[in-house]
C-alpha cells in the first residue's frame, strides 16, 4: 500500500443514539497509506472529528493484573497516577468479593485526589458507578453512570445498546495473552471504529508510545494497557511516556 492513496470509504449506517454528542456519526473516513484515519470529512469538506463525550475514558487506561505486577497493586497504581494515569480498570475477578471491594476502595482513594476514576470489570460496581462488561453479557447493561463493554468484532459491536464506550482487542500481539487474536492492527481498528457509535479504547499488546499514536490516529479515544504497565520496572515513567504520546497524537489530529 506504500505510496497509494485510497478512495474515501462510505460510512455504514448506525443506530441512532439521540442522547449522545454524535447520534449517527454522519462522517466519511479517509484511509491513508499507513492505515491511519487522521480526519473525517465534515459538511464543508474540512477535516473534523466528533468530540468524545466528557466523562468517558480517553488517553490511557491502566488495566490491573496482580499476577503480572512487579509490586503490590496499590503501590503500582499510585506510581501510575504519579505518571499521569487518570483511569484504572480493576480486574482481579477471581478474588472474593470482600477482598475485591477493599481493593477497589483503596484504589479509589489513590485516584480521587488526582481526579481519576476506577472502572470495575464485571456487573458489580463494588460501591462505585462505573463498570466494564465482557462481550458475553449481561445484556442489557446495568443502569449505571458509566458502562463499558469488551468487543472484538463487528458482530459484538452490533449488540451494543446503552453502553458509553467499548474496548476493541487485540490490536497487537499480546505477551499477556499469547495466541489471542488474530491482531486487528491499526487498519482493522480503524475499520471497526467506523462501525462503532461510542468511543473506543484500543486494547491488546500496546506497550510503546508509537503504538499509542497509531491507535489514536486510527480513531480510538485512547488505549488500555495492562501487561506493559504491570511488568514495568518504573510504571510512573512508562505511563508518563504513553500519556504524553497520547496527548501529542490528539493535538496532531486536531481533535
Amino acid at each position: 500500500m506504500t505510496g497509494q492513496r485510497l478512495e474515501p470509504v462510505s460510512e455504514p449506517p448506525h443506530r441512532s443514539y439521540p442522547d449522545r454528542p454524535y447520534p449517527d456519526r454522519p462522517y466519511t473516513d479517509r484511509l491513508y497509506p499507513d492505515g491511519a484515519v487522521p480526519l473525517r470529512a465534515g459538511p464543508d469538506g474540512d477535516g473534523v472529528r466528533p468530540p468524545f463525550p466528557p466523562g468517558t475514558p480517553s488517553g490511557l487506561v491502566v488495566v490491573t493484573d496482580r499476577r503480572q505486577a512487579r509490586r503490590e497493586l496499590p503501590e503500582l497504581i499510585r506510581a501510575a497516577v504519579d505518571g499521569g494515569a487518570r483511569w484504572v480498570l480493576l480486574r482481579e475477578t477471581d478474588l472474593p468479593r470482600d477482598e475485591r471491594l477493599a481493593l477497589a476502595e483503596n484504589l479509589r482513594g489513590i485516584l480521587a485526589p488526582a481526579g481519576g476514576t476506577l472502572l470495575v470489570a464485571g456487573p458489580d460496581p463494588l460501591g462505585g458507578g462505573a463498570v466494564h462488561l465482557p462481550a458475553a453479557g449481561p445484556y442489557p447493561p446495568p443502569g449505571l453512570a458509566l458502562v463499558g463493554r469488551s468487543c472484538h468484532d463487528e458482530a459484538e459491536l452490533g449488540r451494543l445498546s446503552t453502553e458509553d464506550y467499548v474496548t476493541l482487542s487485540p490490536i497487537f500481539s499480546s505477551p499477556s495473552k499469547p495466541g489471542y487474536g488474530p491482531p486487528l492492527h491499526p487498519v482493522g481498528l480503524a475499520r471497526l471504529v467506523r462501525r462503532t457509535p461510542v468511543p473506543v479504547l484500543a486494547l491488546g499488546g500496546v506497550a510503546e508510545p508509537d503504538q499509542v499514536a497509531a491507535c489514536l490516529r486510527a480513531g480510538a479515544a485512547g488505549v488500555a494497557v495492562m501487561g506493559a504497565v504491570m511488568r514495568a520496572d518504573d510504571p510512573a515513567d512508562l505511563v508518563a511516556r504513553l500519556t504524553d504520546r497520547a496527548g501529542e497524537a490528539v493535538r496532531e489530529s486536531g481533535r
